[in-house]
């Protein structure tokens, strides 16, 4: 598959956590069940696909048949690394790039579809981030998301706030768990399709973390 060269500097440069969400990733996808939503986020995509914050490259691998190219953009230079690796291994073709959502290096209207993984409470500018996706998808392209959300109960959100004002993102490369990803979605210009609200992991102790949601929006075919 194809592979893209390092970037001589990079926006991005979170080696710790790069390196701890690499091990966590991997075993997230096998414990927590994060592989099988992985399989249900990329189900029956086609054509030319953008996915931002690709990471270590996890999705890759369960892209479908009908893809015929992914365009991944990763920031952060020791997680790109292993996405090249990964896109190496990809059945569809996988070129990996250095950049950010907030800046896509794509033209207006060039995919059919985006993915956003994981991805949308760590970028620094949402709703920028959400206007590339709209700008870089043609009328009707879809947005696959799977991200971490507002919490649904008010004493969960004021934990989820609390610990975005102090501690967790420094921790955890940028996440911010109380970003309300459906309504910013919304507010970029996207009409919201099917989508289903659900915790990871499903059981044991819940973290800050853990309210997600998963579905997909479109751009508008007039938009």
């Amino acid at each position: 598959m194809e592979r893209a060269s390092k970037a001589a500097g990079d926006t991005v440069h979170h080696p710790l956590f790069a390196r701890f969400w690499a091990r966590m990733s991997v075993a997230a996808d096998h414990r927590a069940g994060v592989a099988a939503h992985r399989e249900e986020l990329l189900a029956g995509l086609r054509g030319e696909v953008v996915e931002i914050g690709a990471g270590n490259g996890l999705n890759f691998a369960r892209y479908p048949a009908g893809v015929a190219r992914v365009l991944a953009v990763e920031p952060e230079r020791t997680l790109r690394d292993a996405a090249l690796t990964a896109a190496a291994r990809a059945q569809v073709p996988v070129r990996v790039v250095p950049g950010t959502a907030e800046a896509l290096p794509a033209g207006d209207g060039e995919f059919d579809a985006a993915v956003a993984s994981l991805v949308l409470c760590t970028v620094r500018d949402l709703p920028r981030s959400l206007a590339e996706l709209h700008r870089v998808l043609r009328p009707g392209g879809e947005l696959r998301f799977f991200e971490h959300g507002l919490a649904p109960t008010p004493g969960a959100a004021r934990v989820q706030r609390v610990v975005d004002a102090t501690v967790w993102p420094r921790l955890f490369g940028g996440c911010h768990t109380a970003r309300d990803t459906l309504a910013a979605i919304g507010a970029a210009g996207f009409e919201l399709g099917a989508y289903r609200r659900l915790q990871v992991p499903a059981g044991g102790v819940p973290l800050p973390s853990s309210p997600c949601v998963i579905g997909v929006a479109r751009r508008r075919a007039d938009g």
